[in-house]
């Protein structure tokens, strides 16, 4: 029996931010959350030039997807979440162009090319769903290419915590300002283009600022209001059901 069973998968926790659906429509969603597989903090799950079996969902955890350099050097491109499915697409592909590790202790469960295909087929608002779901993946992106491009070092970890809660929020796993992110200062550099000595100080601005506070693997925000003023972080490109927020306003400082 799934771990899940008696409670919501957190696919359906996070397609109900988008549709309400029926009973055989949850039965489907609940389905695809079956059979999951652990892994441990750091391990690969799919590596760059392996061939997809089929489309990873996140069930528990977090890992993220990223390409290395031949020398090693990684560049995170993104971090996904209980509920969130690592390319709905790319079953389509030959091999991967990218490669896809967990962060923390996860359970992935791997959908089959073929279960994707009779589900969409059978559930036209479930397709759908899953559409949304793939357009805001990209909407995130987006928001990180402006982030290397356009915002400070303060600003991009301020975005990306503001992220990173209202997507667990949306889930159920995050409220009143507190959520479980245990990343190293190594991860979040990787993910923001800095070093970890330039990641190590912006932590510190923010904690001088009563903005973000770490403890022991979860990050505080004291103050959320403020936070998204300073980096900027309007929720709006994640098309939750949570009413988004007027243009926040200027920062308050660089670095």
């Amino acid at each position: 029996m799934s771990p899940l069973s008696g409670k919501r998968s957190p696919l359906l926790r996070k397609l109900s931010n988008f549709s309400t659906f029926d009973a055989d429509e949850t039965a489907a969603i609940e389905a695809l959350a079956s059979e999951p597989v652990p892994y441990r903090p750091r391990e690969i799950i799919i590596e760059e030039g392996e061939r997809p079996q089929g489309v990873n969902l996140v069930l528990s955890g977090f890992a993220c997807r990223y390409k290395a350099l031949p020398d090693g050097r990684r560049q995170i491109l993104g971090y996904f979440v209980p509920g969130d499915i690592c390319d709905l697409r790319v079953f389509v592909l030959e091999e991967m162009d990218h490669s896809i590790a967990a962060v923390t202790a996860a359970e992935v469960a791997v959908l089959p090319a073929e279960e994707i295909r009779q589900v969409t087929a059978r559930f036209p608002r479930i397709t759908t769903a899953l559409w949304w779901a793939t357009l805001v993946e990209e909407a995130i992106s987006r928001e990180w290419i402006l982030n290397m491009g356009r915002r400070s070092a303060g600003e991009r970890t301020a975005h990306l915590f503001c992220e990173i809660y209202h997507r667990l929020k949306a889930v159920e796993l995050a409220d009143g300002g507190r959520f479980t992110f245990p990343v190293t200062q190594q991860e979040l550099a990787d993910a923001l283009g800095l070093s970890v000595v330039h990641v190590n100080r912006t932590l510190q601005l923010l904690r001088r600022r009563g903005l973000v506070d770490m403890e022991n693997g979860t990050v505080i925000l004291p103050n959320l209001e403020a936070l998204e003023d300073y980096a900027m972080f309007n929720p709006r490109h994640l098309h939750l059901r949570e009413r988004a927020r007027p243009d926040a306003s200027a920062p308050l400082e660089t670095t």
